[in-house]
Parts: structure tokens; C-alpha cells; sequence
């Protein structure tokens, strides 16, 4: 409305000289490329813009100058609410053709997916389910699937330890291989796996670098 009100002015003002406080408030809300130094970051002289009404369906949209960030944005790494991301995973498993169960382990930089299928494209079905899983993960982690359910119950074993629990990264590691045993799908990228290790994880083993 503020923007209208200052196009409207601008028209009748040719005319009668139209001025007021919304069209000097307009003006200040409007930066050219010149004003802030060749970088189009904002058309507003607010350090930070975002939706404030958080409705149903609209999108998320938040921007930084980068001048501007505050202090606990910079030094505070974004976690993940390991049990929903879990929760998501599997209910999109399970949702995919010719798969019927789905179980999904989180931990703080791997997904492991264990799966029911009668699938007679074993690779094809591999490859979507862990794009599933990779979909709603940040891009670091790592994504171990497997179509044998003997595994489910390893993976709903360690439901119940931490990242910082003893020997964890060793206990994992054996699964994770057992895992990988099944189809994996297609490689991540030119330089990475299909699990999205590149060749130094690899050469180090699975968990060896993730877990402190």
C-alpha cells in the first residue's frame, strides 16, 4: 500500500505537486543500485527481511546483509529434529511404488533406511529411496539404504543411544556395512557414492570422522 500511495503521489504530483509523509516514507523504502554501493541486497533500509505471519501455505523466506547477522547466527551450527526428520523419511518410503514397510534411522550426519520391497528392480527402487531421504536431510549426511528387514531391528536398536555413546561409531560401522550389502542406487555426484562419501571418507570408514 505504501508503494501505491507513492506511485499515486508521483502521477498527481506532475500535476499539483503531491507531497506527505507516505511518499517521503516511500522514498526511503526505495534504494538504487548507486545508494547501496552497487549491490542490490534489499529495497529497504532494514538490515534483515522475513515474514512476520506465519500462515498456513505461505512460503519461508528470510535475508541477511551480511553486515548484519547476528551474533548466535554466525556461531550457531542449525541442528535437526532427528525424530521427525525420521518420521518424514520413512512415511515418503513408504509412499514410493512396490515398497511396503520402512523403517529410519537419524543420527547427527547419516540416515539409515532399511525397507520392504517386492520389487523387481532392485537398483531402481534403491535409488528412490535414498533421493527420498536425501530430499529431506541436509546435504552433509551420508545415506546408508538397505532392502533386507533383518536390519530393521539393528537400526531400531540404536534408537536408543546418542551421538556421544560409547564405541558408537564401531557398533554403527558393522550395520552400515551390512547395509551396503543391498543396492545403494546411483552415485550422489561425480565425486562422491552412492552414500555420498567421497574417497577420503571411504578411506577412513564409515562414522570415523562424524562422531566426537
Amino acid at each position: 500500500m505504501k508503494h501505491t500511495a507513492y506511485i499515486v503521489c508521483l502521477l498527481a504530483g506532475l500535476l499539483t505537486g503531491c507531497t506527505g509523509a507516505e511518499t517521503n516514507d516511500a522514498q526511503r523504502d526505495i534504494k538504487t543500485d548507486k545508494e547501496i554501493g552497487g549491490k542490490t541486497i534489499s529495497v529497504s533500509d532494514r538490515k534483515e527481511s522475513f515474514n512476520q505471519d506465519n500462515k498456513n501455505g505461505q512460503f519461508g523466506y528470510v535475508r541477511y546483509q551480511a553486515n548484519s547477522m547476528p551474533d548466535d547466527t554466525q556461531t550457531k551450527v542449525p541442528t535437526i529434529d532427528r525424530e521427525k526428520t525420521a518420521h518424514v523419511i520413512s512415511s515418503l518410503t513408504v509412499q514410493l511404488p512396490h515398497v511396503q514397510d520402512a523403517a529410519t534411522l537419524v543420527t547427527d550426519k547419516e540416515a539409515l533406511v532399511v525397507y520392504q520391497t517386492n520389487s523387481k528392480r532392485r537398483e531402481q527402487t534403491a535409488d528412490q529411496v535414498k533421493k527420498t531421504a536425501a530430499s529431506v536431510i541436509p546435504r552433509y549426511y551420508h545415506v546408508y539404504i538397505s532392502d533386507n528387514p533383518n536390519l530393521v531391528q539393528s537400526i531400531e536398536n540404536y534408537s536408543r543411544l546418542r551421538s556421544d555413546s560409547r564405541d558408537i561409531s564401531d557398533i554403527m560401522a558393522d550395520t552400515i556395512q551390512e547395509m551396503k550389502k543391498s543396492p545403494q542406487g546411483g552415485p550422489v555426484s561425480e565425486d562422491e557414492n552412492a552414500n555420498g562419501e567421497t574417497d577420503q571418507d571411504q578411506a577412513q570408514g564409515p562414522l570415523q570422522t562424524n562422531h566426537k
